[in-house]
C-alpha cells in the first residue's frame, strides 16, 4: 500500500514519496525497511535516529531529527491503530455450523452465524447476526447474544446471560456463574444461597481471557456500554459500571459495588462490597479501596488516598531508615547529656 493511499484512508496528510511501498507495521525498535511505525512521545524521537522504519507516524508539529517520510496527525498512537487494522484482518470462521457441534431445537440463530466444533448451545437461547462462537464454548439455558459479536474457545456463558451487540468473550471467561453467597449458620457451617439473578453485558463490552463475572442472588450485575475488561478479572454478584469503564488485570470488584462512567482500575486494585465510586475516578495499581469515592478522584496506597498525599507518604517512606538511625543516634546523645546532668532516671521519659 502507497503512503498516500495509506494518508487517504487514515484521513491524515503526509510528507515523502508519495509512492513509497508499505507492507505491514512495526515498533521502532522491530522495525523493517517497508514497515510503518509511530512515535506518540516526544521523549521516543531519539528512536527515528535508529529505526530502519521506511515511515513514521508523528504529530502535526512534531519535528523529525532526519529526514523521513512521515504521516501526520493529531493522535499518532489513534492512526497508528488504525493503520494496524488496514494491514491486519483477526481470525473470522466462515458462517456455518460444525457438525460437531450440539445444538437445542429451540435455539434462533441469526443470519451468517458461525458456530466452531465441540460448541454446546442449549434451550431457549438466541445468537444475533453474524456472530462467531468458537469450539468449545458452553451456553447455557435462556442466554441471550446480539449480533457480530465473537465468543473465542473455551468460553462459558451461563443461563440468563444477556450480551448485547459487538461484544468480545475471549477464551476461558466465565459469564455469569454463581455469586459467592453463603448464609453462617448456628453450628458453624454454611448455607449457600442460590442466584437467581443474571449478568447482562451492553453493547461494546470485551472481557478479557479467564475472567470471571458472577450473577446475583437477585437482580443483576450489569457491566456499562463500551467498558473493557482485561484478562484475570473477577467481578462480584451484583456489580454496575457505567459506561465506558476500563478494568485492568487482576482487578478485584467484590459484590454490589458501584462505578460511574468512564472509570479507570488499574492492574491488581481491589474493591471492597457495597461502594459507590464515581464518575471520572482513576484508581491506582495495587490501590486497596474500602470506602466510597467522589467523582473525578485518582486515588492510590492502601487504605487509598489521594495520589498526592499518598506520593508524599511514599517519599517520606524512602526516607524511614535514615530517619531511623537519625533517631537511634539522638537518643543516645540524649541520654549521654543526661548522665552529664546527673539527672535521675527515672525521670527520663520513653522516647
Amino acid at each position: 500500500m502507497q503512503l498516500q493511499e495509506i494518508a487517504q484512508k487514515l484521513g491524515c496528510t503526509y510528507e515523502g514519496d508519495p509512492h513509497l511501498e508499505i507492507h505491514g507495521v512495526a515498533s521502532l525498535a522491530e522495525a523493517q525497511v517497508g514497515e510503518l511505525s509511530f512515535v506518540s512521545e516526544a521523549r521516543y524521537l531519539p528512536l527515528l535516529e535508529q529505526t530502519q522504519a521506511s515511515a513514521v507516524i508523528v504529530a502535526e508539529s512534531t519535528p523529525l531529527p532526519r529526514p523521513l517520510p512521515c504521516l501526520r496527525g493529531r493522535d499518532p498512537r489513534l492512526l497508528f491503530a488504525q493503520a494496524i487494522e488496514l494491514f491486519y484482518q483477526p481470525y473470522r470462521a466462515p458462517a456455518g455450523i460444525h457438525p460437531t457441534a450440539v445444538i437445542d431445537e429451540s435455539v434462533q440463530l441469526g443470519e451468517g452465524v458461525a458456530i466452531g466444533a465441540n460448541v454446546v448451545v442449549m434451550a431457549g437461547a438466541k445468537i444475533g447476526d453474524h456472530t462467531q462462537i468458537h469450539a468449545n464454548v458452553t451456553i447455557y439455558p435462556q442466554v441471550q447474544i446480539g449480533s457480530r459479536c465473537q465468543l473465542f474457545a473455551n468460553c462459558v456463558i451461563h443461563e440468563r446471560t444477556e450480551i448485547g451487540d459487538d461484544c468480545l468473550i475471549h477464551s476461558g471467561a466465565v459469564i455469569g456463574d454463581d455469586g459467592f453467597g453463603h448464609i453462617p449458620l448456628a453450628d458453624g457451617s454454611w448455607r449457600r444461597m442460590l442466584q437467581a439473578g443474571r449478568v447482562v453485558l451492553e453493547d461494546g463490552v470485551d472481557v478479557g481471557s479467564n475472567t470471571t463475572i458472577d450473577r446475583a442472588a437477585v437482580g443483576e450485575t450489569r457491566i456499562g456500554r463500551g467498558s473493557k475488561i482485561d484478562n484475570l478479572v473477577q467481578i462480584g454478584h451484583g456489580v454496575k459500571t457505567g459506561p465506558d469503564c476500563v478494568i485492568i488485570a487482576q482487578v478485584g470488584l467484590a459484590g454490589g459495588t458501584k462505578l460511574g462512567h468512564h472509570v479507570i482500575l488499574a492492574g491488581q486494585s481491589g474493591l471492597a462490597g457495597h461502594l459507590e465510586i464515581g464518575d471520572g475516578v482513576r484508581v491506582a495499581a495495587q490501590t486497596g479501596v474500602t470506602s466510597d469515592i467522589p467523582a473525578g478522584q485518582t486515588v492510590a496506597g492502601y487504605p487509598h488516598q489521594p495520589v498526592s498525599e499518598w506520593r508524599k507518604s511514599m517519599a517520606a517512606l524512602r526516607h524511614l531508615p535514615d530517619l531511623q538511625r537519625s533517631l537511634r543516634k539522638l537518643q543516645a546523645r540524649v541520654a549521654e547529656l543526661e548522665d552529664r546532668l546527673g539527672l535521675d532516671r527515672d525521670l527520663k521519659q520513653d522516647p
